[in-house]
């Protein structure tokens, strides 16, 4: 006390001003952060999301349950006794890419995978022609030390098991089963030799069929992987983000990329929003497509489309959905909407009931369209497989530009145990709009060999934006 009073008056009041202001903005502070943690606290859970060592751990478990309990299965339909994977650093195979352990990131220098079915139901046998050891998956088959030349000890261990055919990842018209690089191809066919070299066929078939046959385990988790995506979605729509007058399209689409990471997601596209609205502009077909439209500010009595997707435990999702922004005194959209809604929903019942094992993309697609057509509904149907990539190998349903058909990839046939994005979109004339729109719907379903179920439900009424 005797200190505090030689304080000449003026810097005791600085002080007091001083320690005021902290006490202040230490208030500020604590009521900051307890919104913080209410505003968390109000933010939807996603329980079912993995911690990354729990997610390393799923994935080798699938991985070794495919290779061990499908694959076998996939190389005798396709008459396959050895299957000849090589890749480099940073330049992988895709199909080598989904082999590898969780903990790999990237193929190693080069990393050479040759997996052999020595046929009389025995298990396959798979070997890591590589430098480094590739987890327990495969053996390793290769010591630098005893042979300097890994292209000659991958021709020794071919010759010694002398296989009928060599399948290699070489492909015209699948994207994701042409993994072999050139060079790669010419260092390896230029090294086998002339008695080995006939017996070399493309891996194509089972190239496809390793990348879209879903496993049991698989689909155990599939479906919660399709939730995550429909929860984000309805967050960005219903959270009460969206302010109609302020509020543009991109930062809906940002929003989704932000909300992906913070729940410890990737997206394998970048998200788009639209929107459709009464006024004089017409839906653009070709600018839907191939153009990402202009930032828009989203208003009242917009309908807004969303096109968004994950990847998660190396799987994907592809959804697509609709929400209304409500007039003043509206309590849901209006009839009109609800019923384009309606005939959207029905083209894809139409469609997905005419899923059968063997037929081909083109040959659904036309008995879809016709069927659609003579319902009185505007079809478009655009339909891919899901699972290791987005855009993923087996049968091409339609492209929104090749509505007639696709070649080659179209006439794939379908096979059971496969997981489909159900994309399509319906065109309605809306008469107090005066123009016509397209609901564009995209969900996500498995097919069983049966019937196509979607995995976590589908759209049937618009999310509501408030």
């Amino acid at each position: 006390m005797k200190n505090l009073l030689l304080i000449s008056k003026p810097l005791f009041s600085v002080i007091c001003i001083l320690s005021l202001h902290t006490l202040i903005s230490t208030n500020a502070l604590a009521s900051s952060l307890s919104d913080t943690v209410v505003e968390q606290h109000n933010t939807p859970v996603f329980p079912n999301i993995m911690p990354m060592r729990e997610r390393s751990a799923t994935i080798d478990k699938l991985l070794s349950d495919k290779l061990t309990n499908t694959l076998p299965t996939l190389m005798r339909r396709e008459g396959i006794d050895m299957w000849l994977l090589i890749s480099r650093e940073y330049n992988e195979d895709p199909v080598l890419k989904t082999m590898l352990p969780s903990t790999w990131l990237s193929a190693r220098r080069r990393t050479i995978l040759l997996i052999v079915d020595p046929g009389a139901d025995k298990p396959l046998e798979r070997y890591a022609v590589a430098r480094y050891q590739v987890d327990s998956l495969f053996k390793k088959a290769w010591d630098k030390e005893k042979e300097p030349d890994q292209w000659q000890r991958l021709v020794d261990l071919i010759t010694q098991i002398n296989p009928k055919k060599i399948a290699l990842n070489k492909s015209e018209n699948f994207a994701l089963a042409d993994g072999i690089t050139a060079t790669e191809y010419l260092a390896f066919t230029e090294k086998l030799g002339d008695k080995l070299r006939p017996r070399i066929v493309s891996a194509e078939k089972l190239a496809i069929a390793w990348l879209e046959t879903r496993t049991q385990l698989e689909m155990e988790l599939y479906p919660s992987i399709v939730e995550i995506g429909h929860a984000i979605i309805k967050e960005a729509y219903t959270s009460g983000f969206i302010k109609p007058g302020v509020t543009t399209t991109d930062d809906v689409v940002w929003w989704l990329r932000d909300k992906s990471r913070s729940i410890a997601l990737t997206n394998w596209f970048h998200p788009s929003v639209s929107i459709q609205r009464a006024s004089s502009e017409k839906f653009n077909h070709i600018q839907a497509f191939s153009k990402r439209a202009a930032p828009q500010v989203i208003q009242r009595g917009d309908l807004l489309h969303m096109d968004f997707g994950i990847t998660y435990l190396r799987l994907n999702t592809d959804q697509q959905q609709h929400a209304y922004v409500l007039n003043d005194g509206e309590k849901k959209a209006p009839a009109y909407l609800e019923q384009a809604l309606e005939s959207a929903n029905r083209l894809q019942d139409i469609f997905t009931d005419l899923f059968e094992v063997g037929k081909s993309g083109n040959e659904i697609l036309k008995a879809a369209r016709r069927q659609a057509i003579k319902e009185g509904i505007k079809p478009s149907i655009y339909t891919h497989p899901l699972g290791y990539h987005g855009h993923a190998a087996g049968t091409t349903l339609g492209m929104w530009d090749s509505q007639g058909g696709v070649p080659i990839m179209g006439d794939y046939p379908l096979h059971a145990d496969t997981v489909y994005s159900i994309e399509l979109n319906a065109a309605t004339f809306i008469e107090p709009w005066g123009k016509e729109i397209r609901i564009m719907l995209e969900e996500n379903a498995f097919f069983d060999g049966n019937k196509v179920t979607y995995m976590n439900g589908r759209q049937t009424e618009f999310h509501l934006v408030k």
